[in-house]
């Protein structure tokens, strides 16, 4: 047979495609990064899914119907909603999933049998940590199975290989073992007593609860949880008789405000506290005013009305003529240069503001001027023991003057921040710094955000008369409508706790202890 020749250009386009034939098999394969974030995409994707369609569980916790699950998140923690009211947020853990607890109603049946058999709610709280104990071991095992699943099925319809799709379960199924670790070693039982509550505040007290009861009913974690979620049954009126929530006589409460400013919502806002957290004594730590005129005097009017004592300061938007005008009105006590005063059971001693700048432009004397003041407080505390009348709470209303009390009283309160804020200094007092009460008045205009409305409900203990609690609530500012109240124990009170392990009170029929922190 004869052959054919092929003219030269054709040999040579030959040659070239059989040379770029295995670089173009190369270039084909893909890049094992991607393959690798592709991978990781579907088992996110998958297990998320997992949990979203089938990781949930119904559980019954005492006279409660809950649904259980985890969720994907960046902090990790554990949220109760308890709708309509609002939620409870705690800081249980940090890891890549939520524990969420919705309450979806309550049984009538079980809740009229408690009301009908009163003598049962001595052993509620056993009944529901077996609960939670059963509902979270079911949620375990339906979240590793809902992971799996999800994972698989979306691998398997990704890549379309059975082995591909099953490493993506076993991937998930990793991910998810290690998220429980990690929560494992992050646990935080404390986070039961310091809740943040979001949603109606007029509900917050009856869901924060009563800080003598928290602090004589600590034992761990997983019981706390069982309370924080059993006592939420009384927040619904199924019947009249249902036990009713009582203050712990045995605990004094301080409302704290600050930096008013000349807003007249805080007297409605301060007038509903006092009421619902039945306030016994409030104390104001200055900047009532704004630029302390005789004409601003009957704003301040509305404070005689507000039926429990009223300790005030003088801020340095406070003048002399608005000190003066507070004197007159009957339930306010007035402290200045380090006078003492037994008020409701606590022995209060306070100082004014050397500085008296409502414009900004006054020459002032500085933190020397304020420093100068904190001393003279300081010695009327020292004075006040060595007579035999120890001072239980300070007041100033800059922290740099209230700082010069450490080591002198327990507990000092300021202001003039216009935020809130806690430290133990380093002699041993606690120095509590409040918010603006007013949301810093018509100064919350100024930034880009309004400022929150602040205040504090501080718990003492009635013989001891030292701090055992403390509530943060914080409310939107102008034009916004959200709500937080966030429970907070000092250090020694928990750690004292844990070291002497006492067990939770049963509660009685008529009060049963109050959900909580």
């Amino acid at each position: 047979m004869a052959r054919v020749r092929l003219p030269a250009a054709a040999l040579r386009t030959r040659r070239a495609r059989r040379t770029r034939l295995p670089a173009l098999e190369l270039a084909a394969r893909p890049n094992p990064w991607l393959r690798a974030l592709g991978l990781t995409a579907v088992v996110l994707v998958g297990a998320w899914l997992g949990l979203l369609i089938v990781g949930n569980v119904r559980a019954p916790v005492g006279p409660m119907d809950t649904t259980m699950a985890l969720r994907p998140s960046l902090t990790g923690g554990t949220k109760i909603n308890v709708s309509p009211l609002g939620a409870l947020t705690l800081d249980s853990h940090v890891a890549p999933v939520r524990l969420d607890v919705n309450v979806d109603q309550l049984d009538p049946l079980r809740s009229q049998a408690l009301v009908d058999h009163p003598e049962r709610l001595s052993g509620l709280q056993d009944e529901v940590a077996h609960d939670v104990e059963h509902g979270t071991l079911d949620l375990a095992v339906r979240s590793g199975v809902a992971v799996v699943s999800g994972a698989t099925a979306l691998g398997l319809a990704v890549y379309r290989r059975p082995r591909r799709a099953l490493t993506a379960g076993g991937l998930a199924l990793a991910l998810l073992a290690a998220s429980g670790a990690t929560a494992y070693a992050t646990w935080n039982p404390k986070s039961v007593l310091e809740p943040r509550f979001s949603g109606l505040l007029s509900s917050a007290p009856s869901v924060v609860g009563n800080a003598r009861s928290i602090v004589t009913e600590f034992d761990v974690y997983q019981k706390e949880l069982a309370r924080l979620v059993t006592n939420v049954t009384k927040l619904y009126d199924v019947t009249s008789t249902l036990p009713a929530y009582q203050p712990d006589p045995a605990t004094l409460r301080v409302l704290h405000v600050s930096d008013i400013h000349l807003n007249p919502a805080s007297w409605k806002i301060i007038a509903s506290l006092v009421k619902q957290y039945k306030v016994n004594v409030i104390v104001d730590s200055g900047d009532t005013m704004d630029h302390g005129t005789a004409a601003e005097n009957g704003f301040l009017d509305p404070i005689g009305d507000l039926g429990v004592p009223y300790v005030w300061v003088r801020g340095n938007h406070d003048s002399l003529t608005t000190q003066r005008y507070l004197r007159r009105i009957k339930n306010v006590h007035v402290l200045d240069d380090g006078r003492a005063e037994t008020i409701a059971g606590l022995r209060f001693a306070g100082i004014g503001d050397p500085q008296f700048t409502p414009d900004r432009s006054t020459p002032t004397g500085g933190d020397a001027a304020e420093r100068l003041a904190g001393d003279r407080l300081a010695s009327a505390l020292r004075d006040q023991r060595a007579a035999g009348t120890p001072v239980d709470v300070a007041i100033a209303h800059e922290p740099s003057a209230a700082r010069e009390t450490d080591g002198e009283v327990p507990l000092v309160l300021a202001g003039h921040l216009h935020h809130e804020g806690t430290e133990v200094m380093k002699y041993g007092t606690r120095l509590r710094i409040e918010g603006s009460t007013g949301g810093s008045g018509l100064r919350a205009v100024e930034g880009k955000y309004p400022d929150p409305i602040e205040a504090s409900i501080l718990y003492f203990d009635r013989d001891s008369r030292r701090l055992q609690a403390w509530d943060e609530i914080r409310l939107g500012g102008l034009g916004l409508t959200t709500a937080e109240v966030s429970r907070h124990l000092p250090e020694e009170v928990f750690d004292q706790r844990l070291r002497r392990g006492l067990p939770s009170a049963t509660p009685s029929p008529t009060a049963p202890s109050p959900t909580r922190s």
